[in-house]
């Protein structure tokens, strides 16, 4: 299991088993954790989507802060799910993705659903949705769920951003 997601599994079962948050060592930082970025820590349950949050842009000192934050909201914060409780925590899958610093794009062909994420921008509304998800084939669709995440109206217009990820699994 990569240092990453291994952060982010030890941070949920510390946190879920006991209400402690894991404060990381600067000493077990592996190069990958000491730099600054939007992280995203994602947890699956049998093949499907038990929790989701991340940061667009760092909001930590540094990746591994980031992992440990965003950890826990994953497994306790999603609205869309309810909190993670101790008898799941042996089902859970982990995967961290993390972002590079997002670029604009003029328009949906400078997207590929496959290789960038997209953030839309209309407003104070932002939303954004990782690469390479399983059912998502266009920029298009890419484009449509980010905005309906945001709560922005179809047809409204939005600025586009793109972003690579490193996924950790």
């Amino acid at each position: 299991m990569h240092p990453l997601v291994r952060l982010a599994k030890d941070t949920i079962e510390l946190f879920v088993r006991e209400g402690t948050v894991l404060t990381p060592r600067d000493e077990d930082l592996v190069p990958e954790m000491q730099g600054r970025a939007g992280v995203f820590v994602s947890l699956k349950m049998r093949g499907m989507l038990r929790g989701c949050i991340g940061t667009f842009e760092p909001c930590e000192p540094n990746v591994a802060n980031e992992i440990v934050r965003n950890a826990i909201s994953a497994a306790t914060g999603d609205p869309r799910f309810t909190a993670v409780r101790p008898d799941e925590l042996a089902d859970l899958e982990y995967s961290v993705d993390v972002l590079t610093a997002p670029e604009p794009a003029k328009d949906l062909t400078e997207l590929d659903p496959k290789r960038y994420g997209v953030i839309v921008h209309a407003g104070r509304r932002r939303g954004l949705l990782l690469p390479d998800l399983e059912g998502v084939d266009t920029a298009e669709e890419q484009v449509g769920i980010a905005m309906q995440k945001a709560g922005i109206a179809p047809g409204t217009p939005v600025t586009l951003f793109r972003f690579e990820v490193k996924r950790y699994h």
